[in-house]
């Protein structure tokens, strides 16, 4: 398949990553034309820099890995990375609230992360992409996940961390954009590992691809 440079979220999220292998994933996304490279948020502003002038975008996520932080924190947080640099925020929803039937705090904890990251009237926005973790939730919870995205404002639905049980399949992201239809992207993320992997998640219905391996994903 061509230009799946073009859907890929070039990946490195682990706790001991160095600004060294930052730095490397920053010149791979920028070599091979990936759409963003996503970061932790404290590799925000270095990130922002290193890929100045290059077109890739810089995404980082919030409230990761558990999604069970104060909306507050994770509003702060959003706020942050877009201060620092990011074009886009990946941030996780309140996992115990949606398994609660709580959909209220789960729609206003996405509300909030929202509107820190769209910062309107400010001068940047970013684009807001909700992870509903689809390896911990039921079918009929993931619809309701996606469901509250969309109403609260959200630009995407994401399938996974990369660090709960499972990541995507194809089956959940043709739910997921069942679900959103043309309103909002999928990003499908975690266990993209190979070119029939991506093309498996394109075909579903992904219109990005969140991944550590890249540049074998070109093949």
């Amino acid at each position: 398949m061509e230009n799946i440079e073009k859907y890929v979220d070039h990946t490195l999220l682990k706790a001991d990553a160095k600004k060294e292998a930052i730095i490397k994933i920053c010149m791979e996304a920028a070599e091979h034309g990936f759409k963003s490279v996503c970061v932790n948020s404290c590799h925000c502003a270095l990130v922002s820099a290193a890929l100045k002038g290059t077109g890739v975008k810089t995404c980082c996520v919030v409230g990761f890995p558990l999604g069970a932080m104060a909306t507050e924190a994770k509003a702060f947080e959003a706020a942050y990375c877009v201060a620092n640099g990011a074009d886009e925020v990946d941030m996780v929803i309140n996992i115990g609230a949606v398994k609660d039937g709580d959909i209220k705090l789960l729609e206003d904890d996405i509300r909030a992360v929202v509107k820190a990251a769209h910062n309107e009237p400010g001068p940047r926005h970013a684009l807001l992409k909700v992870i509903i973790e689809t390896c911990l939730l039921t079918d009929e919870e993931k619809i309701l996940a996606c469901e509250a995205a969309m109403r609260a404002g959200a630009d995407y639905v994401k399938t996974s961390t990369g660090f709960s049980t499972g990541g995507a399949t194809p089956e959940d992201v043709a739910l997921m954009r069942g679900v959103v239809g043309t309103r909002l992207g999928v990003k499908a993320s975690g266990g993209v590992r190979t070119p029939e992997d991506a093309e498996k998640m394109i075909a579903a219905g992904a219109s990005r691809l969140g991944t550590s391996n890249g540049v074998k994903l070109l093949g």
